[in-house]
């Protein structure tokens, strides 16, 4: 029997079945949402090639990597890790001593402000109008 390639326009997606040669024209029922698929003339191929990367046909506009649907090519990659499927970088917390000087300076910060208040000088020192 041979294998034909069919099309579900509910879920867009692209299936294969092995089906005798007489019932090849009607309806198979998709795997994924179980409603009928059409038959598509498929080439050779699965896939077809554009901008140097594998497309799906139908083609929806977006890109594989290593098996992954992506929605853009990749500028720069890092150790082959598209950039939409690599996982963020944890974020830096500050250290103890960090934490120290930020507080030190907003309490300074503070200080400041209630010295120059009292003297009505500006950020600068200049002496502010009243």
């Amino acid at each position: 029997m041979p294998l034909y390639e069919y099309y579900c326009q509910h879920c867009n997606g692209v299936f294969e079945a092995l089906r005798p040669i007489r019932e090849a024209t009607l309806p198979v029922p998709c795997p994924a949402c179980q409603r009928e698929g059409q038959r598509v003339m498929s080439s050779f191929t699965a896939f077809t090639y554009r901008d140097g990367y594998p497309r799906r046909i139908p083609d929806k506009g977006t890109y594989w990597h290593l098996g992954k649907e992506v929605k853009t090519l990749p500028k720069r990659m890092r150790h082959h890790q598209h950039p939409e499927l690599a996982e963020p970088k944890p974020v830096k917390r500050p250290s103890k001593g960090e934490r120290a000087e930020r507080e030190g300076r907003a309490v300074e910060e503070v200080k400041q402000k209630k010295y120059r208040s009292k003297w009505s000088a500006s950020e600068r020192g200049y002496p502010s109008k009243r």
